[in-house]
């Protein structure tokens, strides 16, 4: 889909609350937004300037998640794992001279990936907003995972009317990739199944491990040059709010589990170095699963019911964090298929596409 932009002029076809940009006495482009509330992909076209707008701080929806509009020089990203197994998702980038532009499918414009890893800029690091994404320590909105004595967990198996992992070449590509090595924190509030912090970070690294080790059962080897290092736990919270909006981010990538949107599973906002002609420097990503509306598990059983696998939800969200897209209808056996299913272990493990997607970034 291709945004349009108006110069000297309103858009055609939007209502007039929204942006245009118009030609002031001095000379100067005077920006139109509506003064409250979130803006739409028409309201912040591509081409206008987040700096004329004065949009950065924004919130810009599209397709039912959102994103807070960065500072000059980033990328914001937003990936929705939802259960009507459509792709939810967009991009937002800000040139380094305030200029906007979108990516509203999870196909990167660039391939190469011969870039280096840059610092990060980030100058005005935020606490997390005052929303409803917080959740105090005391409160555990999910179940705690209880396994009943000589319950084996549940073996990893192919959705039979899709095609098997291992012959489904099928994968996509965001324009992002970590070029130094993923450092990530477990946040504040209860974690997905009522872990504890410490139990939470083992299932998290092992689902970031099964990404960065290019964990499967076709035969393939590790040929991955992907890094990640846990730092510990932190105060700070993911930063997604409960309407499924990536907000300003603090410059900490955060695994927590929290509040959003009903029918989503779990979300991953990321933030990126604009790199032209190459794929865009990774500079944090979030990670949150939304206890609020499902249960999690971290070792579906035969009795299990309705519970989400906390570790292949994890794996799902730790490919688009080192830059994979969603798949759709047909590859279900796919670790980023675009739905997540209950009681199965079965997207921790690798599919031939899944593979080859971290083959062709890294």
């Amino acid at each position: 889909m291709v945004v349009a932009f108006a110069v000297l002029a309103t858009v055609p076809g939007i209502a007039g609350s929204a942006q245009a940009t118009t030609q002031g006495s001095n000379g100067t482009a005077v920006c139109h937004l509506p003064e409250q509330g979130p803006l739409s992909t028409e309201d912040l076209p591509t081409g206008s300037s987040v700096l004329a707008c004065a949009a950065v701080g924004r919130v810009v929806t599209y397709d039912g998640a959102g994103v807070t509009v960065p500072e000059p020089g980033t990328t914001v990203s937003v990936d929705v794992l939802a259960i009507d197994g459509e792709a939810h998702g967009f991009s937002l980038e800000v040139s380094t001279d305030g200029k906007v532009s979108y990516a509203l499918t999870d196909v990167g414009a660039d391939s190469s990936t011969a870039g280096t890893d840059v610092p990060d800029h980030l100058t005005n690091p935020t606490l997390t907003a005052a929303d409803l994404s917080e959740e105090a320590d005391s409160v555990d909105a999910d179940a705690s995972d209880v396994i009943a004595d000589g319950e084996a967990e549940l073996a990893e198996v192919d959705t039979t009317a899709a095609a098997g992992a291992c012959s489904d070449g099928a994968y996509k590509t965001a324009d992002r990739k970590e070029y130094g090595t993923y450092q990530w924190y477990i946040g504040d509030g209860g974690m997905p199944g009522g872990l504890s912090r410490t139990d939470a970070k083992w299932a998290f690294w092992d689902a970031i491990d099964n990404i960065t080790d290019s964990y499967n059962n076709c035969g393939y080897t590790d040929q991955v040059g992907a890094k990640h290092n846990y730092l510990g736990t932190t105060s700070r919270e993911a930063d997604v709010n409960s309407s499924n909006q990536c907000t300003s981010r603090d410059g900490v990538s955060t695994w927590d589990a929290g509040n959003l949107k009903s029918g989503t599973v779990a979300i991953a906002c990321s933030w990126t170095f604009p790199m032209p002609g190459i794929k865009n420097d990774l500079l944090e990503a979030d990670v949150r699963y939304n206890t609020t509306d499902y249960n999690f598990t971290n070792k579906p059983t035969s009795s299990c019911s309705n519970k989400y696998d906390i570790r292949s939800v994890g794996t799902h969200e730790a490919g688009h964090v080192f830059g994979l897209g969603h798949v759709g209808s047909g590859h279900q056996n796919l670790t980023m298929y675009t739905n997540s299913f209950t009681c199965t272990t079965k997207a921790r493990t690798l599919g031939k596409g899944d593979v080859l997607a971290l083959r062709s970034t890294y």
